[in-house]
């Protein structure tokens, strides 16, 4: 008889609420995060992300719920927990005027790292997040995907069980935000824990659990194949000579979710209570069924699917 492992959360949250006067910006939110994995918060900006990572850390006071992070009760621990966790803000949150050395210095001190110690980390950071060659360079001075790599780098000095990134990657190109992602990965590998907020689906596809956040409300939580795998529309893919006036067509339809254009090609979610989503094209279109296709749901789609953004 095998037993399987208990899961061991670093953050157990339970119905989490924050208000700002009438706004709700987190509506009655439960998560639990793994050890040692990589969760997102995935949503449009406004949605509630920051809110929620800044309630986590202990920086923000709930209007009402319970938070457990690293075993440690919040809000009344959040001195304690600070020691524990890293954070790295949307904004770019370093000194611009501060050399990147001079950067992590400061952040060392912080953090009570000095000594050897502090000249030992400081320089297997530098090496780690290719820093090396730019130590003397001033911050403010230094390219989007730099500041992100030195951001990281502070934001990990003290060796924290549990990061936390808010939108990491929304001021760098697509190779930087690829080589961030490895970065974080060999953290996990290490045993980091990591929550990580974006807008970016092929980001939010990386994670290994994933909560899907509209207006402060939780929508959908899984891991992102669970979430493809659950959908409740089928996904429909046609090709036609008149797309835009086939999609101002299908959108009028109740049973169509969303219709969008993708190059030469329609994307249609069809809710999976029609039986027959080919058929049912072909007879509601000009379309003959040889141009239309079943493919496989995108993170895109489920987000389509279980938020307010269906009619495109």
């Amino acid at each position: 008889m095998t037993h399987t492992r208990e899961p061991e959360y670093v953050i157990k949250a339970r119905h989490l609420t924050r208000n700002f006067g009438e706004l709700k910006a987190i509506d009655d939110l439960d998560i639990n995060v793994e050890k040692s994995r990589i969760y997102g918060f995935l949503g449009p900006n406004g949605c509630g992300k920051t809110t929620a990572i800044r309630m986590l850390t202990g920086l923000l006071t709930p209007t009402s719920g319970e938070i457990e992070v690293l075993g440690l009760r919040l809000p009344q621990d959040a001195d304690k927990l600070r020691f524990h966790i890293g954070y790295m803000t949307q904004k770019f949150s370093l000194y611009n005027d501060l050399t990147v050395r001079e950067n992590l210095q400061f952040i060392a001190k912080i953090y009570g790292v000095t000594g050897k110690t502090q000249k030992h980390r400081i320089a297997e950071l530098l090496s780690i997040y290719g820093l090396d060659q730019k130590q003397t360079q001033l911050a403010g001075s230094m390219s989007g995907g730099q500041r992100q790599r030195l951001a990281l780098a502070a934001a990990t000095l003290h060796k924290p069980e549990l990061l936390f990134l808010d939108e990491p990657t929304s001021a760098v190109d697509p190779e930087n935000r690829r080589e961030f992602w490895e970065q974080l990965f060999d953290l996990c590998n290490q045993g980091t824990s990591i929550l990580v907020s974006t807008h970016y689906m092929d980001e939010a596809e990386r994670c290994h659990q994933l909560a899907i956040l509209e207006d402060g409300v939780k929508r959908a939580d899984g891991t992102p194949q669970e979430l493809m795998n659950n959908m409740a529309a089928h996904v429909i893919e046609i090709e036609s000579s008149d797309l835009r006036q086939l999609k101002q067509a299908l959108v009028q339809m109740p049973e169509v979710i969303t219709a969008s254009q993708l190059g030469a090609r329609l994307r249609v979610l069809v809710h999976n209570t029609v039986n027959d989503p080919i058929g049912f094209i072909s007879q509601n279109s000009n379309v003959n069924r040889e141009s239309i296709n079943i493919t496989r749901p995108s993170l895109e789609d489920v987000f389509v699917t279980c938020t307010g953004n269906s009619r495109q």
